[in-house]
């Protein structure tokens, strides 16, 4: 606690002398203009430099206010029609005043030199103001590297990646030499490992120098992205000089691209040849073991943050919330938490995803109100895991009200959060309303698709899961392991078994998806359910994969209908040699004996099923009204308001039978509920 005490006050001692030193430099410029100021209204200074050292100061400042007095006080003496003074007024204009004022000054320049022309093109690209920037490139009399440049980095800046390598394309017509700049820019954005290596050919065609550290750190970051880790140590290996930077997209790289050790031993080696890590390096490291969920090192990086002071990072911080939660220490995470005296929307996204990950969706909804009423605004991120958290045993007014957030915070349109009010909305059941939220989905990803398909099969809408899995075919990204299990969840669900073995079938041929164990448990679940046990025998037997508890559970409820008595008697040994505390087999033989007169063996199920301590599971479903939760059990005879219930419950069974449902031969729930 002490050693906690000290940080933190040596933090602040930091901060603080860090606000004086810049308070010195401000006061020392606001002096400077001042005393222009008096000087401005005697004998006026007629010095370049002083004029100069002026608009330095303004630079300083920040002040479009003493901006625009200096740039008065240099059309009082004519010095705005001077070139490198212009030059100057411009630039400042370009970072603190608007596109109109950089005309302006750009105007009065007489003799506009090539930098005039580069820092006005700045200016509009830096106001966004594209398309004014590229009437001012078209009108440019000479262009250099730096024109493109300035170009193709609004492009990029604003999203237009297509218009970025157009000018490229049309740089390098017109003769121009790219840069490493101007190669680092596009390797920001690259798409694919496949342009990115044609990027890196046309640097080496270029006779750009790859050992620049810039350059390389950039080619490190590319290959990294895309996961081609030996083209990034390729790279790291040429370098003539390294920095921090270099370091840390190595490692970066190859805890990115799933090789957690590797990029462990990265970070022993480079400090071993004498670099530092800085916040961007422990966050890196932390973050890798969190992956690995190797809680020791995790502890050893944590303490080297406590140590050199950057706990205070909430990247560092917010790392180390998830390192703990990952390792199944929630209440380090509320302790790391707890003792960050400023919050920000990383940190606090980082505990309430911790929460919500544990199962308390309580804990991160109320969390989640305190961000709001600190004026934290929510993220994509911060919506997307509140909504995963809301809880079907509350009331689903919570839910509707973080719609409304969401539109107030006009984020309805982002893919990822449009795709939790999906998911959210088809776990209360309101699968119209969920079926809306997607309609209204515009740039749709897979998982938006995935996630409707499951809550459509979830919610009992067959044919509409179908539907949308063919529109996905025709017009969306391909289908992976989970849209397929989607749609065979969603067979399994109608009775389709024909149809569930034919997606079945040809997953891997059709579709590139090796069938999982949740393909295989789906489908013999199906193929138990439609009476056809042989043939999901033999499914089960052609398994690549060891069967789950959960396989051997539906063929095991199969039999109770359908087996005979020697093929029950071998699932149930197999699911007691995988489940053993499981009830499912004991309570099935036990039927089955008894079914068959045979008392001996129904005692000697149940002495067994004493002896090892496995216990009945009881049946219960529950319901949320007003923030309570009402429980019902299996066969239980009594409950506050009985009467009533089950009067409504008469007529509940009443309106299904009048519409023609039939029950169930058996009940899937109780049967996972059983093995699990």
């Amino acid at each position: 606690m002490k050693q906690r005490q000290n940080l933190v006050l040596r933090l602040v001692a930091e901060k603080k002398r860090e606000c004086d030193e810049r308070d010195q430099k401000f006061m020392a410029a606001r002096r400077t203009l001042l005393e222009f100021d008096m000087k401005a209204h005697g004998p006026l200074a007629t010095s370049l430099s002083y004029y100069s050292n002026l608009i330095e100061h303004c630079f300083l400042l920040k002040s479009l206010d003493y901006a625009k007095f200096v740039h008065a006080q240099l059309i009082k003496v004519g010095f705005n029609t001077h070139t490198f003074l212009g030059n100057r007024c411009l630039d400042l204009y370009s970072q603190l005043g608007t596109g109109n004022d950089s005309l302006r000054v750009f105007e009065d320049i007489i003799d506009k030199n090539l930098i005039s022309w580069n820092i006005f093109l700045k200016a509009f690209v830096r106001f966004g103001e594209l398309e004014r920037a590229r009437d001012v490139f078209d009108e440019m009399p000479k262009r250099d590297v730096v024109s493109w440049n300035t170009m193709i980095s609004g492009y990029v800046s604003f999203g237009l990646f297509d218009d970025a390598f157009r000018f490229f394309s049309e740089m390098q017509k017109a003769g121009i030499r790219p840069s490493g700049f101007t190669y680092s820019t596009l390797l920001s954005f690259v798409s694919s490992a496949c342009r990115g290596k044609q990027i890196h050919a046309s640097m080496i065609r270029n006779g750009v120098d790859l050992s620049n550290v810039v350059v390389g750190n950039s080619l490190i970051g590319m290959y990294g992205k895309f996961g081609v880790v030996d083209y990034a140590f390729g790279v790291f290996i040429t370098m003539e000089e390294l920095d921090i930077i270099s370091w840390n997209s190595l490692i970066w790289s190859c805890g990115k691209s799933g090789y957690q050790n590797l990029a462990l031993r990265q970070f022993v080696l480079m400090r071993s040849v004498g670099y530092s890590p800085d916040q961007f390096t422990v966050s890196t490291v932390i973050t890798v073991c969190s992956n690995l969920q190797d809680l020791e090192k995790g502890e050893q990086i944590f303490a080297l943050c406590i140590r050199v002071g950057f706990l205070s990072n909430s990247i560092v911080s917010s790392a180390s919330i998830d390192l703990f939660s990952k390792c199944n220490r929630l209440e380090d995470s509320v302790r790391v938490f707890e003792e960050i005296y400023q919050w920000d929307s990383v940190l606090c996204n980082a505990m309430i995803s911790s929460y919500a990950w544990h199962g308390f969706g309580e804990n991160a909804l109320q969390l989640f109100v305190l961000t709001l009423r600190e004026n934290l605004r929510p993220t994509e991120f911060t919506l997307s895991i509140v909504l995963s958290a809301v809880s079907i045993l509350l009331p689903v007014d919570q839910g509707s009200q973080i719609h409304s957030l969401v539109v107030k915070s006009g984020l309805e349109s982002d893919v990822i959060v449009a795709s939790s009010l999906v998911e959210m909305y088809a776990k209360f059941g309101l699968i119209d309303s969920a079926m809306k939220t997607f309609a209204k989905i515009g740039a749709r990803d897979l998982i938006s698709w995935n996630t409707m398909i499951m809550g459509l099969a979830y919610n009992g809408r067959v044919s509409k899961a179908l539907e949308i899995f063919k529109e996905l075919l025709i017009g969306g990204p391909p289908p992976d392991e989970i849209t397929l299990a989607g749609v065979l969840l969603a067979c399994n669900v109608g009775g389709l078994v024909d149809e569930g073995l034919s997606i079945f079938s040809s997953m891997e041929k059709e579709y590139g998806v090796i069938p999982a164990i949740e393909h295989y448990a789906c489908i013999v679940d199906m193929m138990s359910r439609g009476g056809k046990l042989k043939e999901a025998m033999d499914i089960v037997e052609l398994m690549p994969h060891e069967p789950s508890g959960l396989i051997w559970g539906s063929l095991l409820c199969a039999c109770e209908i359908y087996g005979d008595l020697r093929f029950t008697e071998r699932v149930a040994e197999r699911v007691m040699e995988l489940e053993p505390q499981s009830s499912l087999p004991y309570l099935v033989l036990a039927q089955a004996y008894e079914m068959r007169g045979r008392w001996e063996s129904l005692v000697r199920v149940r002495r067994a099923m004493k002896e090892k301590g496995v216990r009945k599971v009881i049946g219960c479903s529950w319901i949320g009204i007003k923030n309570h939760v009402f429980v019902f059990k299996e066969n239980q005879l009594l409950h506050i308001g009985g009467k009533d219930i089950y009067f409504i419950l008469r007529l509940l069974i009443q309106e299904i039978e009048d519409d023609g449902y039939a029950s169930q031969q058996y009940d899937k729930v109780r049967a996972v509920g059983e093995v699990g």
